[in-house]
């Protein structure tokens, strides 16, 4: 990621108490790490993500590496926080799905297009989510929230080799799914696969 670079810098500054610095910290990892948490646990991911979030607070003190390590290890945790949520459930499934949101003032931003943009990348999630288990957190892994393979090996407990293959398969079956989509849609032409990088 282009940004890693500033990442670190900010990660250092706020090890060192600058507030300002780790809000740079969570603006620049939040948007990848949120949607690899959906991916993983859907509607609950804002919750999840925010007890990640107060882990990664309280441990950064005890973390060592640059903006890319800062990443994958944000990742790890927030996997780790997800995978407990999972298994709550499993143990005490909800009765209710009456949850009021809070209510959010209008922002600066364009209502319409932030709507489009939040259906686009909720389509994006489902359709990861319809990928084997290890594809689809390959591919949020890689994609989302941009980690190289052996980082993405790391947050995972798997060989590197083993990612990029997930992730290659995870995207190759995406395409296939969009060209298919494509063509029940009467467009034409051949979807491109996308390459997975090294």
């Amino acid at each position: 990621m282009g940004y890693d670079a500033e990442l670190g810098a900010a990660v250092e500054r706020a090890q060192h108490g600058d507030e300002d610095a780790f809000a740079t910290a969570y603006r620049l990892v939040q948007p990848g790490l949120i949607g690899y948490v959906r991916g993983l646990v859907g509607d609950d991911a804002e919750d999840v993500a925010a007890d990640a979030w107060l882990e990664i607070a309280r441990d950064l003190g005890r973390f060592r590496g640059d903006g890319a390590g800062f990443r994958g290890w944000t990742a790890t945790i927030a996997r780790h926080r997800a995978l407990d949520h999972l298994r709550r459930l499993k143990r005490r499934p909800r009765t209710s799905l009456l949850e009021q949101d809070v209510l959010e003032l209008p922002g600066g931003q364009d209502t319409a297009a932030a709507a489009l943009e939040a259906l686009s990348t909720e389509h994006a999630l489902r359709l990861i989510g319809s990928l084997p288990r290890e594809q689809a957190e390959a591919v949020l892994l890689r994609v989302v929230v941009g980690l190289d393979g052996q980082a993405a090996a790391q947050v995972l407990g798997k060989r590197p080799g083993a990612v990029r293959t997930a992730a290659h398969r995870g995207l190759k079956g995406l395409a296939e799914r969009l060209a298919r989509a494509g063509e029940g849609a009467g467009t034409s032409g051949a979807a491109r696969t996308p390459r997975d990088e090294t």
